[in-house]
């Protein structure tokens, strides 16, 4: 039956249901695991295709390559330079990248048959070096005859214990995170659908708040936390509609590498650390996963937040899912963590035309062991820097980017006469992700990220790292950052720096010259939410462009940009892929002062409390410049002090053009 009809109607169903003495609810899940089957033997078998074609491409790739290599130049008898070595170098990166994912991949798989983790390259020492004292004070007066700074900044090591390796978990131990994971999930789906008394409407912004002592009577806790002093609790709820149906949410959401995709401004670092429970059926459902993760504001005055997770996963009935996160402490590693996730997560509903109804609580326990800064006291303290209501905007404001990124409509402008293809649009919204990821990466405070602190003592910080990765230029970076008060709307600070016709008042690409806008992707709803080439008029460079991509929910804002040459501007719009093109993004970050305030806000929730439409917020500037592109990595002090300049210059003229004070 199943070959000659997969897909059965009510009454086929009813027909085999009584041939075979079977309930027809048994016919239907049947049919839906069969075809699951199915596809997933169709996806195997273009794997195996897919994988030996590779092979082949590899292989030829190699044949070339040692041909190339074989040729004599008939001028100078050696072998002939390449004029792309430079992209040709970031190609070969890319490829080797993709080998070592590759590579892990098949060792995870392998691991699983011989009950072992596979060592697939040897064991490499630890390299020792002493600190490097690197703070302004060291640089001592503004002498000309300062010494430059030697750093071989691939001989640092990084400053995270995150455990990137299985951690060798037990049958006790796992049975324990499953009986913890379905406590929390009964807690969170109690959270999730009751209101008063457990939840209640604040008088003064309408968000809602955790009644904590109908919490407790309702959750008793063996150890409560609650009797320390330094434990402060943060709860919110929030719902609203994202348009993205529950099945692509969910695989996001249990995917690590798509978790961090999905929210570059939130997650900074996300690890699965060990799959406790695969699932069922070969969906979601059941599926169990203890994972790292670290949180972030993006401003270097507020740290990370870490936490050690199960993250659990339920069908609750068809098209309504749960998803559970709750701390779990890891011995060796629970000294690192000053937070602790309560029950806290998501329930996804699927709706009509592909929506979803999420409904997000947020709950924790933090031990402030350091004052917050007082730019973000109140924002942390309020719980809007981390709460639901933030998770919630800025989910619906990536899933309305994703939408866009696979509608192929008329949302573009030309640039310089040639309309974009829907490849190429979606070429360029690509490129311009990876720019924005690049720059929240830059901006983190995470350990994880391999940034070495030069500076941190002034209200200018400043890091550097040695660049090798694909898609950003080769050698030493530095990165200035810092975060300032501005007595004006969020919104309008916003529109500032979205309006080519005021770049000219704070931009140092632009040269004081006007820019114009040469081509233009929309990617949200809002029209603060696209893409810009801009183009700087008399500049000298007629080659250069300045790629922009600019966002905004009730959550706060950002306006990220960075030169592109106009060849490379052309392969992303030709549909080319992007990957290759190396990117340095700079911008701003711009996050509400916290106070309780009505306004015009920008997201697409129901809820009107989140606004950025306050008065008051803080502004955080950030620039990228390469020291040098040379092997040898050389830092000196003119260079850290190129780039204080460069950001303290900004600021000022941001705070001229916006008359605000100065000091």
């Amino acid at each position: 039956m199943f070959k000659e009809c997969p897909h059965p109607d009510e009454k086929q169903r009813l027909q085999l249901s009584r041939e075979l003495g079977l309930a027809p609810r048994q016919i239907k899940f049947w049919f839906q695991n069969r075809r699951t089957q199915m596809k997933a033997q169709h996806e195997r078998a273009d794997n195996c295709a897919l994988r030996a074609e590779n092979d082949k491409i590899r292989c030829e790739n190699i044949a070339i390559r040692e041909a190339l290599r074989n040729v004599i130049c008939p001028s100078c008898g050696g072998p002939p330079v390449t004029e792309d070595s430079y992209f040709d170098e970031h190609k070969l990166r890319m490829e080797n990248a993709q080998l070592k994912e590759e590579l892990d991949r098949v060792s995870s798989i392998a691991a699983k048959y011989i009950g072992r983790p596979i060592s697939h390259l040897p064991p490499v020492q630890p390299i020792h070096i002493s600190s490097l004292d690197l703070s302004m004070g060291s640089f001592g007066g503004q002498g000309n005859g300062a010494p430059s700074l030697d750093l071989d900044l691939d001989l640092i090591p990084s400053t995270s214990n995150l455990p990137f390796h299985p951690l060798g978990i037990s049958d006790m131990d796992k049975s324990l995170m499953t009986d913890i994971a379905a406590s929390a999930m009964d807690e969170l789906l109690r959270l999730l659908q009751t209101d008063e008394p457990l939840w209640i409407k604040s008088p003064t912004d309408g968000r809602d708040v955790l009644h904590l002592d109908t919490y407790q009577t309702l959750f008793p806790r063996a150890v409560s936390r609650l009797k320390n002093p330094n434990v402060r609790i943060e709860a919110s709820r929030d719902s609203g509609f994202v348009i993205m149906n529950s099945l692509a949410l969910v695989d996001m959401v249990m995917d690590a590498n798509k978790w961090v995709e999905l929210f570059p401004t939130i997650v900074s670092v996300a690890k699965t650390l060990e799959v406790i429970s695969s699932g069922m059926m070969g969906s979601h459902s059941g599926s169990l996963q203890l994972m790292y993760e670290e949180l972030q504001v993006l401003s270097p005055l507020v740290p990370t937040r870490e936490f050690y997770i199960l993250r659990y996963c339920q069908q609750i009935e068809q098209g309504l899912w749960a998803i559970v996160n709750v701390s779990y402490d890891i011995p060796q590693f629970a000294s690192q963590c000053r937070s602790h996730r309560l029950p806290s997560g998501c329930m996804i509903q699927d709706m009509p035309n592909g929506y979803s109804k999420v409904t997000w609580v947020e709950h924790v326990e933090i031990e402030d062991k350091a004052p917050t800064h007082r730019l973000y006291r109140d924002l942390v303290h309020s719980g809007m820097a981390f709460g639901a209501e933030r998770w919630l905007a800025t989910l619906q404001r990536l899933c309305e980017r994703f939408a866009c990124l696979m509608v192929s409509g008329n949302s573009t402008r030309d640039l310089g006469g040639v309309i974009p293809s829907p490849d190429g649009k979606r070429s360029m919204m690509k490129l311009a992700q990876r720019m924005v990821n690049s720059f929240c990466a830059s901006i983190s405070t995470s350990n994880s990220h391999r940034w070495t602190t030069v500076s941190g003592m002034s209200e200018v910080g400043v890091r550097v790292h040695k660049s090798t990765d694909p898609g950003q230029p080769n050698g030493v970076v530095l990165n200035a950052a810092t975060t300032f008060w501005l007595p004006v709307s969020p919104q309008n600070v916003f529109n500032f720096f979205k309006d080519e016709r005021t770049r000219a008042q704070w931009d140092v690409l632009s040269s004081g010259n006007a820019v114009q806008e040469v081509a233009h992707i929309a990617n949200g709803s809002h029209p603060g939410n696209c893409i810009s080439v801009l183009r700087a008029f008399n500049s000298g460079q007629n080659n250069m462009l300045i790629l922009q991509e600019s966002c905004i929910d009730a959550s706060g804002s950002l306006v990220v940009y960075c030169p592109v040459d106009l060849p490379a501007v052309n392969i992303a719009m030709s549909g080319e892929d992007p990957a290759y093109i190396p990117l340095l993004p700079s911008g701003f970050t711009i996050s509400p002062d916290g106070h309780p305030d009505h306004g015009d806000g920008a997201s697409s929730s129901s809820n009107t409390h989140g606004s950025i439409g306050r008065s008051s917020g803080s502004l955080t500037v950030s620039f990228q410049i390469l020291v040098s592109s040379l092997p040898s990595a050389k830092l000196n002090l003119e260079s850290v002090t190129t780039v204080n300049n460069l950001i303290s210059t900004t600021v000022q003229q941001i705070k001229a053009a916006m008359n605000c004070p100065s000091s």
